[in-house]
């Protein structure tokens, strides 16, 4: 049975913006067609400001470049004569490596800008380098500890504005789990999938996303901070579901939690025992990089795992975004289904 128990108050108010979407019936369950959908001069700090269709147009976009790029083996240069600026507090793999040859394939120049390049808040202020880099870039994706950081600069500039990942979400990292799910399942609606691990800004991205596709979410996490019915069991919420997610149980500055977090976590580590009660045809999900107590190898590097499809789709869902925020692009291959 499903417990009551203590969460995040970040994760109570992602969960009572997912209620507000049931209650408007904004999950557009089905095959639809997309209404018209303008994204342009859009910024991107959290999916919540997306509603369906925009969502749906963004996977789409992200589809279609995969295709001609990729196995088309077009040039695209749709971004040509266009510069992002790339801030980042937080070191990544992925999101640099995507964001930087994903525009450069695109045409663009990318520039990357670390804490030692840049004086984020600093020796300058978050108004002043957005107003700054609206006069130099087309685009900025920002990386950071404090969400706030990302509103401040989107509230100054008059570029748009990409969250890259910040304590509250990681919108990015959602565009290519859908994407990477979609190609596996051939649709999105109608699938269950587990979140089994920290309530962090993955499982919050997740949750602003999940109900506009119509994707069922069972989140299992351990107890720390404000009431809401969920559950605490990890072979509760993979019980009948599509797809096993989880993530790294120490994000970057909790280090000095590690201790406590893996005694928290004890029992959490995703297994075929775990898969066993989920669907016959059951996948993994993972942001990387991957921890063994999250997950063991057997399931890391079974068939079942789609982390290195997911990993690629990062560049393809970067790609698709920003070329949807820049320039006005309508894909060349059919809609997939939703």
């Amino acid at each position: 049975m499903s417990k009551v128990f203590v969460v995040s108050t970040s994760i109570f108010k992602s969960w009572k913006h997912v209620q507000t979407i049931r209650a408007r019936g904004l999950s557009m369950v089905g095959a639809a067609p997309l209404g018209p959908v303008s994204l342009m001069g859009r910024s991107l700090l959290s999916l919540k400001d997306f509603n369906s269709d925009e969502i749906k147009s963004l996977l789409w976009v992200s589809g279609d470049l995969k295709h001609r790029i990729k196995h088309e083996k077009q040039y695209l240069p749709l971004l040509q004569g266009k510069s992002i600026a790339m801030i980042f507090e937080k070191r990544s793999t992925r999101t640099r490596v995507s964001t930087e040859t994903g525009f450069a394939l695109l045409g663009g120049h990318p520039c990357f800008l670390t804490s030692q390049d840049i004086h984020l808040g600093v020796n300058e202020s978050h108004t002043d380098t957005a107003r700054v880099l609206s006069g130099l870039c087309d685009i900025v994706l920002a990386r950071v500890y404090s969400h706030s950081t990302l509103e401040e600069l989107e509230k100054e500039a008059s570029i748009p504005i990409i969250n890259g990942l910040s304590d509250l979400y990681h919108p990015i990292q959602i565009l290519a789990d859908f994407l990477t799910l979609q190609e596996h399942y051939g649709k999105l609606d109608g699938l269950t999938v587990s979140w089994i691990g920290d309530g962090n800004n993955v499982l919050h991205s997740f949750m602003m996303t999940a109900a506009k596709l119509g994707v069922h979410l069972r989140i299992a996490t351990p107890k720390h901070g404000t009431q809401l019915v969920m559950t605490s069991d990890p072979m509760e919420a993979a019980k009948g579901s599509d797809v096993l997610v989880t993530d790294t149980w120490v994000s970057m500055g909790q280090e000095e939690e590690k201790k406590k977090r893996l005694k928290d976590f004890h029992g959490y580590q995703i297994t075929k025992k775990t898969g066993s009660v989920a669907n016959p045809d059951w996948t993994f999900l993972h942001c990387l990089p991957r921890k063994p107590e999250e997950v063991d190898d057997e399931v890391f590097y079974s068939p079942r795992s789609l982390v290195f499809p997911e990993a690629e789709n990062r560049k393809w869902t970067i790609m698709g975004l920003m070329v949807s925020l820049l320039a006005d692009y309508t894909p060349q291959t059919k809609m997939p289904r939703f």
